[in-house]
């Protein structure tokens, strides 16, 4: 049995393996593995209401296995990275289904370096799930304690990744927390570095996390920031490590073009190392716009822990992902929604630009991403049917377009990604390769039927 996806253990609560007994049992085979000899971990979460449970679950196998625990409350996700690293602790662990609803949540780790976990090292801890929980004699029991108070460490670490001396003065910022990790740190930050902000999205219930707020549905930010007439909106994801804005006319900036004023502007300044990375479904505006400025763009596959493995082997110090997961190597570890949030603010405020001048040169190619629900993940270029369907769309494009299908690494859907110059034919591919898809799921659902009956 595989757990770990492209992010950490991730599920429906109450289903398998987002179970109390699984947290247990992942917690002891962690501390077998990350901290033999025993060590001190740091466990963090956003505002979930199932977070106080696994949070419980947690701490009971480490401690049990001799580990001692440092419970830090919500902090978004790359918090987490920064002070696991700051604290010197074994490892850190994240409570988190990030962008999903609340009714999912998550079990991610990061090596005591800040950086998540190699594959490797996953499957050694998968391999030791299966063995009995451990259990010290009571010399040899770890201690749990809470330092909630040392957030502020982290609130510090982002306001000192902008240059030396500036500040937000002048800037009105509506901050939407997607009711989730970021929702006292991030506006703390903002206000601290002198900017006037509007929260919203900053709310917890347990329930309400990215309901209808945040990077994934940033409609009310679009409709708050030209309202109340600020100069820009940030939008953070449920565990804070996504981010995209809203300019001053209140449309929505995504990573790929958020990736594009980062990467202009170092390069720029001469701070730009070694190439850009998107992914296979970064947008190609962003691939010929940073091509005619002379940067070099390389794409991944999705998922931040392949863009930094790309930018590690290249040499590169800036990526990220359509989503507004963007990593700034120069910067921290791992990808951070504040923190590039920031970087952004921070060329705003250095040149006197908003972010519709900022992101104009880049043309975006319109683009649809239909997500197709299935009973179980299965390889959409593996079915002669979809295979087919796609070839005949992108036969359409003349070279000027491209087809992405994937199955998501975070849930049972396939992505279908249809990209280029003509937009009706872009949603019209769309809808017809996402068609072969679903008609290919009901197949191979039905084979399993059959095979079971």
């Amino acid at each position: 049995m595989s757990y770990f996806g492209t992010d950490g253990v991730r599920g429906r609560v109450g289903h398998a393996p987002m179970t109390v007994d699984f947290a247990l049992r992942l917690a002891s085979a962690a501390a077998r593995v990350l901290a033999p000899n025993g060590g001190r971990v740091l466990i963090g979460k956003d505002t979930r209401l199932s977070g106080y449970m696994f949070e419980s679950a947690l701490e009971a196998g480490f401690v049990a296995a001799g580990v001692d625990v440092m419970l830090i409350g919500p902090l978004p996700t790359p918090g987490i990275a920064y002070m696991t690293q700051r604290l010197a602790c074994s490892f850190g662990v994240v409570i988190s289904a990030s962008h999903n609803a609340y009714a999912d949540n998550g079990i991610k780790f990061f090596d005591a370096t800040g950086s998540k976990l190699s594959d490797d090292i996953e499957h050694l801890i998968e391999r030791s799930i299966e063995g009995p929980v451990i259990t010290q004699e009571s010399q040899h029991l770890g201690r749990a304690i809470r330092i909630d108070r040392s957030r502020t460490q982290y609130q510090e670490f982002c306001a000192s990744t902008i240059p030396a001396g500036m500040n937000l003065s002048g800037f009105k910022i509506v901050i939407d927390c997607a009711n989730g990790a970021g929702y006292k740190v991030g506006p703390r930050v903002l206000a601290d570095l002198g900017a006037e902000i509007v929260p919203i999205g900053c709310s917890p219930n347990g329930r309400n996390i990215n309901d209808g707020c945040g990077s994934t549905a940033p409609e009310l930010l679009q409709l708050t920031v030209p309202g109340v007439r600020a100069q820009v909106g940030v939008a953070l994801d449920g565990d804070g490590d996504r981010v995209v804005m809203v300019d001053e006319l209140g449309r929505c900036v995504d990573g790929d073009q958020l990736l594009y004023i980062l990467a202009t502007a170092r390069k720029a300044s001469g701070d730009l190392k070694g190439p850009v990375v998107g992914t296979v479904m970064s947008n190609l505006g962003l691939e010929h716009a940073l091509t005619e400025r002379g940067i070099e763009f390389r794409r991944a596959q999705v998922g931040d822990r392949y863009v930094l493995a790309m930018l590690n082997e290249t040499g590169g110090t800036l990526g990220g992902e359509t989503s507004g997961h963007i990593l700034c190597l120069d910067k921290t570890t791992t990808g951070d929604g504040l923190v590039s949030a920031l970087q952004v603010l921070a060329i705003m405020k250095t040149t006197g630009a908003g972010l519709a001048e900022l992101t104009a040169p880049m043309r975006k190619y319109p683009q649809v991403l239909l997500n197709v629900r299935v009973a179980r993940r299965f390889d959409p270029m593996a079915e002669p049917s979809v295979v087919a369907a796609a070839a005949a769309v992108e036969s359409q494009f003349n070279g000027r377009g491209r087809i992405v299908l994937r199955a998501s690494g975070t849930e049972p859907v396939i992505r279908v990604m249809v990209e280029g110059a003509d937009a009706g034919l872009v949603k019209k591919g769309a809808r017809d390769i996402a068609a072969a898809v679903e008609a290919a799921a009901d197949a191979t659902a039905a084979v399993e039927v059959d095979k079971s009956s």
